[in-house]
C-alpha cells in the first residue's frame, strides 16, 4: 500500500508565525508516521480578492487551479491557521473561495473538498488558542458544494494556547 499523501497549509503568511511553525511540526510527525508530506506557503500562491464579476471577466486565476489540482493530489489536507479578530484570515477564507470555482470539465463544482479528509489546527499565544478560528474554518469547509450525496468536510480541532 502506497503512503497517504498529505497537504499542509499554513494560513499566515507572517515572519516568526506559531502557525506556520505548528504546521512545520506537523509536516514532520506526519512524515515521521509515513506520510508523503507536501508542505506550501500560500505566499506561492497569490491571488485577488474573490470577485464574481472579475471570475466572470477573467475566470479563475491560474494559481486557484493550480493549488486546486494540488489538493485533488492528495489524500488529505492539513489547514493550519491563525485567529483574527475571532474568525479565520482573509488569506485563508479567501483561499477557499477561489479554490472552490475551479471545475474541471470531468467534476462537480467543489469536488475537491468533498473526495479528501480536511483537518485543521491552530495555534496561539492566547487562551483560547486559536479555538474560534477553527469554528469558523469547520463551518465554512462543511459549507461548501456538495452533490447531496456524499458527507460533509470532515475536521479534527485541536487548538490549544501556548
Amino acid at each position: 500500500m502506497s503512503a497517504l499523501k498529505i497537504l499542509v497549509i499554513p494560513g499566515s503568511l507572517r515572519t516568526g508565525s506559531l502557525n506556520a511553525k505548528l504546521a512545520a511540526a506537523a509536516a514532520h510527525e506526519l512524515a515521521q508516521a509515513g506520510a508523503e508530506v507536501t508542505r506550501i506557503s500560500l505566499s506561492d500562491f497569490p491571488l485577488p480578492i474573490y470577485d464574481g464579476d472579475l471570475q466572470a471577466k477573467s475566470g479563475v486565476p491560474k494559481h486557484a487551479v493550480n493549488l486546486k489540482r494540488m489538493i485533488g493530489a492528495h489524500h488529505g489536507v492539513l489547514i493550519v491557521t491563525p485567529e483574527y479578530n475571532s474568525s479565520v484570515p482573509a488569506l485563508v477564507k479567501n483561499t477557499i473561495d477561489w479554490v472552490s470555482r475551479v471545475q474541471d470539465a470531468h467534476e462537480t463544482r467543489g469536488q475537491v473538498f468533498r473526495e479528501r479528509a480536511f483537518a485543521i489546527a491552530a495555534a496561539s499565544g492566547g487562551r483560547l488558542g486559536g479555538t474560534r478560528a477553527l469554528a469558523a474554518l469547520r463551518l465554512i469547509l462543511d459549507g461548501l458544494p456538495r452533490d447531496g450525496h456524499s458527507e460533509p468536510a470532515r475536521a479534527v480541532v485541536c487548538g490549544r494556547g501556548l
